[in-house]
């Protein structure tokens, strides 16, 4: 009789000591909120106020971020992805018509502009890509409100800007690049009918000539709207 009450009295303590057990561990393992925390401060103070080149997080900061890495990735991976994009196929393009200066080089660069120009021509529809995969990933996210308003922040700057001010920029290569070879392509055609200066081309009949200055009409204002948009995207291009 007297085992039976105290088994009893056992197991009624047991009950809220495992609950307060319970309690303390939940307690401990919700870090939740230090994570964000963290995070956060990174953004305001890393961020936001660098450059378009992130850094790769370390394994301290990944653990002070826990779950939180995840939302940083995609930042990381659109701007790592989007570099390597305009590197691989604007800055050629860009370099190529940066050296063309005096008549004879529409004729010597045709070949190494056109092969740019091909690749220039994909860069759009990449760059679209690359942001839809990033933007379906931020969709997913579930992020308290005070982070939610950081992050966009950092979103806007590092996502949605760059893929804007580099658009017109690609436009407007894309078309004086298309120019240029097409200048090129006809002194090619000319062959040793051409009589090269530092500032001017001489053809043997009015016929080349008016042609000739006909495919240079447009360059002069298509070469300022490149310059334009350059100046606008900024550190898009960086």
């Amino acid at each position: 009789m007297l085992r039976d009450r105290l088994a009893q009295f056992r197991y009624a303590l047991m009950i809220p000591v495992l609950f307060m057990l319970a309690l303390q561990i939940t307690a401990c393992g919700d870090k939740e909120p230090e994570q964000r925390k963290a995070f956060m401060a990174f953004l305001q103070t890393t961020v936001l106020p660098g450059g378009e080149r992130l850094p790769t997080l370390t394994d301290d900061q990944k653990k002070q971020f826990g779950t939180y890495v995840a939302d940083y990735q995609i930042l990381l991976t659109f701007t790592q992805q989007y570099t390597q994009a305009v590197n691989a196929s604007l800055l050629p393009v860009l370099d190529q018509v940066s050296q063309i200066r005096v008549p004879q080089d529409y004729l010597t660069h045709r070949v190494d502009l056109q092969q740019s120009a091909g690749a220039l021509n994909l860069l759009g529809p990449q760059i679209e890509r690359l942001k839809k995969q990033a933007d379906d990933a931020r969709a997913a996210l579930k992020q308290p409100d005070d982070l939610k308003a950081v992050y966009e922040q950092a979103y806007t700057k590092l996502v949605i800007q760059p893929a804007q001010q580099v658009t017109p920029v690609v436009t407007s290569a894309a078309t004086l690049s298309e120019t240029l070879i097409q200048v090129g392509n006809f002194l090619n055609m000319q062959g040793g009918q051409v009589t090269y200066g530092p500032t001017s081309v001489a053809f043997p009949t009015r016929l080349q000539a008016t042609q000739y200055n006909e495919l240079m009409a447009g360059l002069q204002s298509q070469h300022q709207q490149l310059m334009q948009a350059q100046t606008a995207a900024g550190a898009a291009l960086r």
